[in-house]
């Protein structure tokens, strides 16, 4: 793997969460390329503020410290690069990689069931705003083990459950994707291909008064999704969206 980008992971046992512990390092001013992975999370969280805890052994919780040069309001990318690095390791480890998809905004599934979970936060500091990328994968749960009834893991998937193996790769592919996007390059096109939300039937939970149903026509310029409607054409950054073919997602 390339050292362009991570200069420095480091592994430990247990920690609340691997995000607040990078936001902290952030705020000293430690510089781009730091990963903290912990084999234990006991109060981590993921999008919409829902928590994304592990057992010790069970999963690979891992933080990512990063300074984008794009304007601020192109940082959602940075959980949909996350979301395409990881199901491409995934689907990599997989017989079949069709089994393993990505949902707007960067749910990965298996079998239509979620393995991972991914939140990006934004730290402030004098010489300019960081980022920390939160990568929670389920790897060596079993059912009773999981957070929500539809999720899953490496292991009830069949998939290897190597988690050194699993970072190594999420971070190799991320790393591609990153620097590519820091460069300039319009990875769109790389999202829609990855993406199964694209071209789906969509109903779209934007809150608890509003769902929306459409067909996923493409990603914008900041990676929010764009759905045809029957009542036009419509822009979300935000909500749950569920595909009518996957059933547990």
């Amino acid at each position: 793997m390339s050292e362009r980008l991570w200069r420095e992971i480091r592994w430990i046992d247990s920690t609340g969460s691997t995000n607040a512990d990078l936001a902290v390092e952030a705020r000293r001013g430690v510089s781009e390329g730091l990963v903290l992975v912990a084999r234990e999370q006991t109060a981590g969280r993921g999008r919409l503020d829902r928590s994304w805890s592990s057992p010790p052994g069970a999963s690979v919780s891992m933080s990512l410290l990063l300074v984008p040069r794009h304007p601020f309001e192109h940082w959602g990318w940075l959980s949909l690069l996350a979301g395409m690095a990881v199901r491409s390791a995934l689907a990599g480890m997989a017989a079949d990689p069709q089994r393993v998809q990505l949902k707007w905004p960067n749910d990965v599934l298996i079998d239509g069931r979620k393995v991972c979970g991914i939140l990006s936060e934004r730290v402030e500091h004098p010489d300019g705003a960081r980022a920390v990328v939160g990568i929670g994968i389920n790897v060596g749960m079993d059912e009773a083990d999981l957070p929500v009834p539809n999720a899953t893991s490496l292991r009830l998937a069949g998939l290897p459950e190597d988690r050194d193996h699993v970072v190594t790769e999420v971070l190799a592919r991320f790393e591609k994707l990153y620097l590519s996007w820091q460069d300039g390059y319009d990875v769109r096109a790389d999202y829609r291909r990855a993406c199964s939300s694209i071209g789906a039937e969509l109903r779209i939970i934007v809150d608890r008064d509003e769902t929306v149903e459409g067909i996923g026509a493409d990603v914008d310029e900041q990676g929010r999704i764009v759905v045809d409607t029957a009542l036009g054409r419509r822009v979300f950054a935000v909500g749950d969206v569920i595909h009518a073919r996957l059933t547990a997602g």
